[in-house]
């Protein structure tokens, strides 16, 4: 996929006039840079927030290098839900991506994708696999198309300035779940925060040493599975007296029962991606006022 384009390559996709991308580039509608001999140059994640925003039609997605039928329809949840399923357990990465890609050129949010489409798919193919319907590999693979979608669809999205705040998290040991986690990343992204998944399996100890490198204004914590609660609580109640004075402590996971959650201190728990995104957005929104004279 091209990270920058030139206003003919941006015209060719949209199928609007080489002069008109210009306009857009000089008012401010796209984001623009210049090179050495001052010719223009638009991040791909540009073109894409403008499409988003104006509603404007992605005729040629394909020399963004998105999937050919990308942007030509508006996939409703149910109908996506279906079709991602079906491509999952098949391994149908290419149906997958375009499923994914529509969703999202056609303004919805990633955590609206996630919550309405990703998430309900995710739990099927976990029932299904329970009933033996489905097999462990496909349960497995449907993962591992979805993190590669997901880092595809990372591209997409703007580079987060030099001052953004910063966002860590990931799953503690014995939590292989890297799905959820990479989610976390998308949406803090999305909304502009300088946001880095750990993975998956991290020891508290270098989730500590991690905190302290980074310094974030969000800490993280999915939590899908859980070795040993007693110990867990243990450990995050460490972890929590040393930073939770100084850093915003997010947890979400079905491990994480009310029984267990009452014993636990945090900023927020988020039972959907949804919620934390607005976790989020209150976050910025706070930021951006200014302070009382």
């Amino acid at each position: 996929m091209p990270k920058l384009l030139s206003p003919k390559q941006v015209a060719r996709a949209i199928q609007a006039s080489e002069s008109s991308v210009k306009r857009w580039c000089d008012r401010g509608d796209l984001e623009v840079q210049y090179t050495a001999g001052g010719h223009r140059k638009i991040p791909v994640s540009s073109v894409i927030a403008f499409l988003r925003k104006t509603g404007q039609a992605l005729e040629n997605p394909e020399l963004l290098g998105l999937p050919a039928v990308a942007g030509r329809a508006h996939v409703d949840y149910e109908t996506a839900c279906d079709a991602l399923f079906t491509a999952l357990v098949n391994g149908k990465e290419a149906v997958a991506r375009q499923i994914l890609t529509e969703l999202y050129l056609a303004e919805h949010s990633l955590a609206v994708i996630f919550d309405r489409v990703v998430t309900p798919v995710m739990i099927q193919v976990g029932q299904k696999w329970q009933c033996g319907d489905v097999h462990v590999f496909q349960e497995r693979r449907g993962c591992e198309i979805l993190l590669q979608i997901m880092q595809e669809l990372r591209r997409l999205l703007p580079t987060p300035p030099s001052d953004a705040p910063v966002a860590i998290g990931g799953t503690v040991s014995g939590d292989l779940y890297r799905l959820p986690t990479a989610m976390v990343e998308m949406i803090l992204r999305e909304q502009h925060w300088a946001a880095a998944s750990l993975g998956d399996n991290l020891p508290f100890q270098t989730l500590e040493r991690a905190i302290e490198q980074y310094r974030p204004r969000v800490f993280w914590l999915s939590c899908s599975h859980l070795n040993d609660e007693d110990e867990f609580l243990r450990q995050y109640n460490d972890l929590y007296d040393t930073f939770g004075m100084s850093v915003a402590f997010v947890v979400g996971g079905r491990a994480l029962k009310e029984s267990l959650r009452s014993q636990m201190r945090y900023a927020t728990f988020c039972d959907t991606m949804q919620h934390l995104e607005a976790f989020v957005q209150t976050l910025n929104n706070t930021a951006s006022k200014p302070a009382e004279q």
